[in-house]
């Protein structure tokens, strides 16, 4: 019989650690110290407070509790001594089936791991799905951690430790995150369809109006049609559009989505993650045969990366009014213009100027997005409340010095470009560090024509500088800038700069952001709050109207723009469930 929280909270601390007994491997003391945070107000809250548990414990007992794990497919294993929960988790792995092959590749990565780490190696074999990883996925995750650092991998042996830890709880609780393996299911589908030259090497890349960008807009469309949409239409820049009208006509509009295209071999997440979110809400008002008092409108956009031409935001800028007809001339790599592209996609590029929203039509602009920062993970949250997101500027600068021979010319006399842009860059850490959330890089540094043996007389460099409001980028970008001029006349260098980006800070609108704090609130997670230092849609819908966003932690330290992207199905079920909480309260509001 399932367990309840009800039965946690109210039984003696002795009953409770054993109604918890098995989750911490051999460390009863975790769930045990845990109960002294009694009650908790949900499943959520009592993962977290056991992963504060550890993460206060210190580093010793730390270790002691990955060292309280079995190795993967290890002699406790071969000699049947693993727990009946490690029993369970590795065989549905495949580990008791490994080949001949695959046991001895295992085993030298536990010896080369041990060697290195001085524990074992610890992952949720079960995935963030919670099915299991393949017996690929766990070789290749374990030769890929071997090169990281000490410090690092005791964190993710942690994290890897409290996701097990999840899954042991869901199989206790009766839990099964439904809405979320939704989510996640639709994401996996979407992600078979990739660009050429991509697709062949099992990386995902879908840029605009290419052949597999369309076939994903028609998936989503398909998904928004199963899902319950009264309305689903693809719009003349390639936006998929759904609406769930309200329970009266007239009704005003509340919006919602993100992008479907992607980075070249990027992740599966990004932009994704907040068309399906919304998508799994309207599938369970459609369930429940729900209507709001208002339209609920959820947009895949259709470009928002810049990958294939040189213009972000086609989808939400579009619907901003801001569709620059130069554009259509534009050309890609294979010398395609937009305008060809566009037609070849059947789009109806006359129409475009009609797809301007009106503001007044509208209740705000809300957003779902993957964080893409390590932030949440190592907090042990699955849930953030973003407050602003980050104003950024972008320059394309070079320093010129005097090329010459690097035997021949003393130190003291080198005019080394190379050598200020890095003096730079040492600046640009220690002063983005000083506000605390500012972020700066110098991301792209070239030496035109650079040779082993001569000293850099140019150097090309790119500066990203952001912040989040105006006020502190533009403080930030001054001192960056004086410092260059500083460090060049020192140097007897010259330098030029070009600004080649300026996006305006978008704070979240307080009433919206408040609403997302009481919908993350309700399912009893902690509340964080925090800065978005990417770019987004919602920064696009934020000139015409309020706008608030809620990040989803990710796994892989956070990693985004790379295959490695990832979140598990349990903290979308968290983020449809605080999606639905929004809406039911704005509902709520709007009664």
């Amino acid at each position: 019989m399932a367990l309840t929280l009800q039965q946690i909270n109210t039984a003696s601390a002795d009953e409770a650690a054993t109604l918890l007994d098995g989750l911490y491997e051999h460390s009863p003391w975790v769930a045990q110290a845990a109960l002294a945070h009694r009650p908790f107000r949900s499943l959520a809250h009592l993962k977290h407070v056991m992963a504060n548990v550890v993460r206060d414990a210190g580093t010793d007992k730390q270790l002691t509790l990955i060292r309280a794990h079995p190795e993967l497919a290890g002699k406790a294993m071969v000699s049947q001594t693993l727990t009946a929960e490690s029993t369970n988790e590795q065989g549905k792995a495949g580990l008791t089936d490994c080949t001949p092959e695959e046991f001895a590749r295992i085993q030298q990565l536990n010896a080369d791991y041990n060697a290195k780490f001085g524990f074992p190696f610890i992952l949720a074999v079960r995935g963030p799905r919670g099915v299991g990883l393949s017996r690929h996925e766990i070789i290749d995750t374990f030769a890929r951690r071997l090169d990281n650092h000490p410090d690092f991998e005791l964190g993710e042996a942690l994290r890897n430790i409290h996701r097990i830890v999840e899954i042991r709880l869901n199989d206790k609780f009766g839990v099964e995150p439904t809405l979320g393996n939704q989510v996640w299911d639709w994401q996996e589908k979407l992600s078979q369809h990739s660009d050429p030259g991509f697709a062949e090497k099992g990386q995902l890349t879908v840029t605009y109006l290419t052949d597999a960008h369309r076939a994903c807009a028609q998936r989503i469309s398909a998904n928004m049609r199963e899902a319950g949409f009264d309305e689903v239409h693809i719009d003349a820049v390639g936006n998929v559009v759904g609406r769930y009208k309200a329970d009266k006509p007239g009704a005003k509009t509340l919006m919602t989505g993100s992008h479907y295209d992607t980075v070249r071999n990027g992740g599966k997440y990004d932009g994704r993650l907040g068309i399906f979110t919304p998508m799994a809400c309207v599938a369970e008002l459609s369930r429940q045969g729900k209507r709001l008092p208002f339209d609920f409108e959820v947009i895949a956009f259709a470009e928002e990366e810049g990958q294939r031409y040189k213009a972000t935001f086609l989808g939400s800028g579009a619907l901003i009014g801001q569709f620059n007809p130069a554009w259509l001339d534009q050309k890609d790599a294979d010398g395609i213009t937009m305008r060809t592209a566009m037609q070849h996609a059947g789009l109806c590029i006359d129409d475009i100027p009609k797809l301007k929203r009106n503001p007044a039509d509208y209740l705000g602009f809300v957003e779902v997005h993957i964080e893409q920062g390590p932030v949440l993970t190592e907090l042990d949250l699955p849930l953030g409340i973003v407050t602003s997101i980050n104003g950024g500027v972008r320059y394309l600068c070079e320093v010129t010095g005097m090329a010459s021979h690097a035997g021949t010319t003393p130190m003291n006399r080198r005019r080394d470009a190379l050598s200020a842009v890095a003096e730079l860059a040492l600046y640009i850490e220690q002063r983005a560090a000083r506000d605390g959330d500012s972020v700066g890089t110098i991301g792209i540094c070239t030496v035109p024509g650079g040779s082993t043996n001569v000293v850099p007389g140019r150097c090309q460099f790119t500066l990203d500088l952001r912040a989040p409001n105006d006020p502190q980028r533009d403080a930030m970008v001054t001192d960056v800038l004086a410092e260059l001029a500083r460090i060049c006349e020192q140097r007897g260098l010259r330098h030029t700069t070009e600004v080649t980006m300026k996006a305006a800070a978008a704070p979240s609108a307080a009433e919206w952001q408040q609403r997302w704090e009481r919908a993350v609130d309700s399912l009893g997670v902690p509340l964080y709050r925090m800065p978005s230092g990417a770019g987004h849609d919602a920064m696009k819908l934020h000139e015409v109207m309020p706008q608030a966003m809620l990040f989803v932690r990710g796994q892989n330290a956070g990693i985004s723009h790379n295959p490695l992207e990832s979140t598990t199905s349990d903290d979308m079920q968290l983020a449809v469930e605080a999606f639905m909480s929004l809406l039911e309260n704005l509902a709520a509001e709007s009664a």
